[in-house]
This record gives C-alpha cells, sequence and structure tokens, in this order.
C-alpha cells in the first residue's frame, strides 16, 4: 500500500479535479511510483475529509487518463507506461487532434459509434452502377475529372432542396463528401488566424481539422433549441469571427432542433457581423423538420452542405455544397487543392443515384429501418433519460449518478460496446458537463446484435459504476 497523501492547497475548480491532478503529478514525479497501489477511496477519503464519491470521481478521472488501471477486490494500480505496446503510443499532437475515439476501431465490438447509413442491401445497387460507369465511361475512369458533367450539378440541386427552397445549379459545387465540403469552405472564405464559430457540442472531425489549418475555435452556448441567438450576438461582436459552422437541424449529438424564429434570429445577426454561415443539413432530409434553411434565409453568406452518408451509402462519399452567388469557383478549386480531386466514378456514382430516384428510395428504406430499431432501443433502454428523433440514427443519454461520460464509455468498451463520450463532441475546452454519451444505431448487422449491445448498456447503467471496477 502506498503511503500517500495528495497537497490539494494548489489549482482551482471542484476538489475532485484537483485530486486527480495531484495524483496525475504524483505518478508523474515518482511520489507515486508504477506498480503503487493508490490508498483505498474509504480511507483517503477520511484522511482528507471529503466524501467518498469525491475520491471515486477522482479515481474515475484517472483511470479515463491512462493512468491506473483497477481490479475488482484488488484496487487501483499505478499503471507502468514503459509496458505500453507502441501501438497503443501517441505523440501528444496526435491525440489532441484524434478526439476520443480509437485511431483505428478495434475488431470484435458492437459499433455503437458510427452513424453511416445502415446496410439494406444497397451495395448491389451501387455496384450495378459501377459497371455502368465502367463500360460507358472507360477514359473518365481511367484518367482525372478535369471536366465535372452536367449531371453532377443536377444531383447536388435536388438533393440539397428542402422545404420550398432549391439552390441554382451554377451555385453547387460535387464534393468528396460533407466533411471535404465544409473544410473547403473554412479554407477558402478564412485565412490562419481567423476564428470559427462552433457550437459548444458540435461534429468535431470539422473542428479539430479546421485547427490543422491554423483557425482558431471559439464557442458559443446552445440549449435544447440550438444555438442561443444572444450568446452567437456576443460572441460575434466580442470574438469577430469568420464563419459560424452549425447543424440547425438535428444537431449531432444532442439532435436540438432550431425552430424559425430562432434561425431568423441567427441569421440577421450573421449579416449584421458580415459572418459566413456553414449550415450542415446532412439529417435534415432524414427528419422532416419544415423549418427554413438558415440558406433560404440568408443566401448571400450561407454555404449549405450535404451528402449521402447518413442515409444512403457512406462509402459512396457522395456530397455536395451550396454557396453564395459567384463563390462556387473559389469552393471548386479550394476543394481539389485540400483533396487532391474529385473521383470521376464516385462522383458519377453519387450523381446516378440522385437522378434515377435511387438514393431516395434508399433514404426512405432507411428512414424506416431506423424507426424499427428505435423501436429496440427503447424497450431496452426504457426508464432511462435520453434525446432521441424516430428517423435519426443516435439518441443523446443521459447517465445516471455516479457515472461519468468517459468511465461509462470505458466501461462499455471492456463490455464488448463501442459508445461515444461528451468529450469527443467538444469543439474547445470547456468547464461544462453533461453527464451524457451518445449512442449510434445504424451499424450492428440485425436486431439480436442490436439488443444485445443494449442489454449491457442497460444491465451497466442499473449496476452503476461498481459493476465496472469497485476502486475506480
Amino acid at each position: 500500500m502506498t503511503n500517500w497523501l495528495p497537497d490539494l492547497s494548489r489549482g482551482s475548480g471542484p476538489v475532485y479535479m484537483r485530486l486527480a491532478d495531484s495524483i496525475e503529478s504524483a505518478i508523474a514525479s515518482g511520489a507515486l511510483p508504477a506498480g503503487g497501489k493508490l490508498p483505498p477511496q474509504r480511507n483517503l477519503a477520511y484522511d482528507i475529509g471529503v466524501t467518498i464519491g469525491t475520491i471515486g470521481r477522482a479515481y474515475a478521472l484517472v483511470h479515463e487518463r491512462g493512468l491506473v488501471a483497477g481490479e475488482v477486490g484488488r484496487g487501483t494500480y499505478v499503471l507502468d507506461r514503459t509496458q505500453v505496446a507502441p501501438n497503443e503510443q501517441a505523440d501528444p499532437l496526435t491525440l489532441s487532434l484524434g478526439g476520443t475515439r480509437a485511431i483505428d476501431a478495434p475488431p470484435n465490438k458492437i459499433r455503437f459509434d458510427t452513424t453511416a447509413a445502415p446496410d439494406l442491401g444497397q451495395g448491389k445497387i451501387v455496384g450495378g452502377i459501377l459497371g455502368e460507369i465502367g463500360e460507358q465511361h472507360m477514359a473518365e475512369v481511367s484518367s482525372y475529372s478535369r471536366h465535372f458533367p452536367t449531371n453532377w450539378f443536377t444531383a447536388g440541386r435536388l438533393w440539397l432542396a428542402r422545404n420550398g427552397w432549391t439552390p441554382d445549379a451554377e451555385n453547387i459545387v460535387p464534393t468528396l463528401g460533407v466533411h471535404a465540403a465544409a473544410i473547403a469552405v473554412i479554407s477558402a472564405m478564412s485565412a490562419p488566424g481567423d476564428k470559427i464559430v462552433f457550437e459548444n457540442l458540435s461534429y468535431t472531425q470539422v473542428s479539430r481539422s479546421a485547427r490543422i489549418l491554423g483557425r482558431r475555435t471559439i464557442i458559443v452556448d446552445s440549449d435544447e433549441h440550438g444555438v442561443i441567438p444572444d450568446d452567437f450576438e456576443r460572441v460575434c461582436h466580442q470574438q469577430h469571427p469568420k464563419i459560424a459552422f452549425l447543424m440547425p437541424t438535428a444537431h449531432n449529438p444532442t439532435l436540438a432542433t432550431m425552430p424559425a424564429a430562432r434561425r431568423v434570429a441567427i441569421a440577421d445577426i450573421a449579416r449584421r457581423h458580415g459572418v459566413w454561415l456553414i449550415e450542415d443539413d446532412l439529417y435534415g432530409g432524414m427528419t422532416g423538420d419544415d423549418a427554413p434553411l438558415l440558406a433560404s434565409l440568408a443566401p448571400e453568406r450561407t454555404f449549405l452542405v450535404n451528402g449521402l452518408s447518413k442515409s444512403v451509402a457512406a462509402g459512396v462519399r457522395g456530397g455536395w455544397v451550396a454557396c453564395p452567388p459567384h463563390f462556387a469557383q473559389r469552393i471548386k478549386v479550394t476543394h481539389k487543392m485540400i483533396t487532391g480531386g474529385l473521383p470521376f466514378i464516385l462522383a458519377e456514382t453519387a450523381a446516378r443515384l440522385v437522378e434515377s430516384g435511387e438514393a431516395e428510395r434508399i433514404r426512405a428504406a432507411c428512414v424506416k429501418e431506423l424507426a424499427s430499431r428505435q423501436a429496440v432501443v427503447r424497450e431496452h433502454l426504457g426508464g432511462f433519460d435520453f434525446v432521441s428523433h424516430p428517423h435519426v440514427p443516435f439518441l443523446w443519454l443521459k447517465l445516471p449518478e455516479p457515472w461519468l461520460s468517459g468511465t461509462f464509455k470505458n466501461a462499455a468498451y471492456q463490455e464488448g460496446v463501442l459508445v461515444d463520450d461528451e468529450d469527443e463532441f467538444k469543439a474547445a475546452r470547456s468547464e461544462r458537463v453533461f453527464h451524457r454519451v451518445r449512442v449510434a444505431f445504424s451499424s450492428p448487422g440485425g436486431s439480436a446484435e442490436l439488443a444485445k449491445g443494449m442489454m449491457i448498456l442497460r444491465r451497466l447503467l442499473e449496476s452503476g459504476v461498481s459493476s465496472y471496477d469497485s476502486e475506480v
């Protein structure tokens, strides 16, 4: 047993965070050596005059940081970092950019951490289209895409249209998916050092990519209805951002949908402060939401991005961006520079899926399948607090006491299930804690696998942290 007591006089913030930092410092200095056992929670709580719950939260944090490991009935031990396998090591920059997911998804896990379109046999349809393209466009398939056919723009116009608004074909740019579309806009419409607004929770693949490009991330506050206009006004007035990346419909991960009046307010604020808007509408066509698009309210400054990944086929990498007038060529050139160019065979496949009506039929089938899967989810998670939409492939689950988001994720991982903790969606450092995880359900191959994963999650939710590790 290690005879060690923490110094909590330094630092600020909640006691459990200061305790976790003190443990980390002691490990770094050697005061808590590799293989050493941390004091039992109850003993340490008595020694420093705090509750055992405070100790438990601190131990959970250092466990999340990969500094200790717990064994039921034996206690919590400091890990020997020199014994970590090479493929588990990563430099700090890589870790900061990679989020909280594993760089390579581990095999033999139930994947509740991806929202790609469910497999409904659409691969056969895509395969047929690929065969046709190979026969009809042999030269184009074997060369670079130097000319964009008209049907690529027509397809984008059809797929992006919603709620009475349709973009003009000359303002559309076909892209290698929605992510590439958003990054092309950020690259083209801002410079290194410029500030980009993200919601406090967001699709952080974009925010992390923006930081690689040298842009600075700033945060706007949101509630259950999306971005709060007053806070957006404050951020624009004080920080002078260049661009705001927003998800007004079926926000990922909170599922918030912005009401029409709030969208009007956001568009007006952006116009007054000269802020460009990127509107991610990836889930919009699945929801039936009838609120106006930001692109229809502020067409002179909104870049609308959408694609096929969540409702048709993620592997096609089909996407489009509708630009404000006169900006399509800039985005097209920038997209080529940052991606290396749009593969003819993928862009043509995406266009044919949309123009033939197959994309819409597959999306309808996906929506029906997701509604069926959500019924299974509700059956197994009934009684727990979560936000969901019947046609969107994930839910935002509130964790009961004493679970922390990262601890629950780790516990689910040990039980064979991958979920996303809240930190995966934090666009920047924040003291705000939600105690939630995102659980996606489009990936499991069938109802049996889905039910198995949900039963594991329910068992963890019901039994609490003690089922994960009695000392952590």
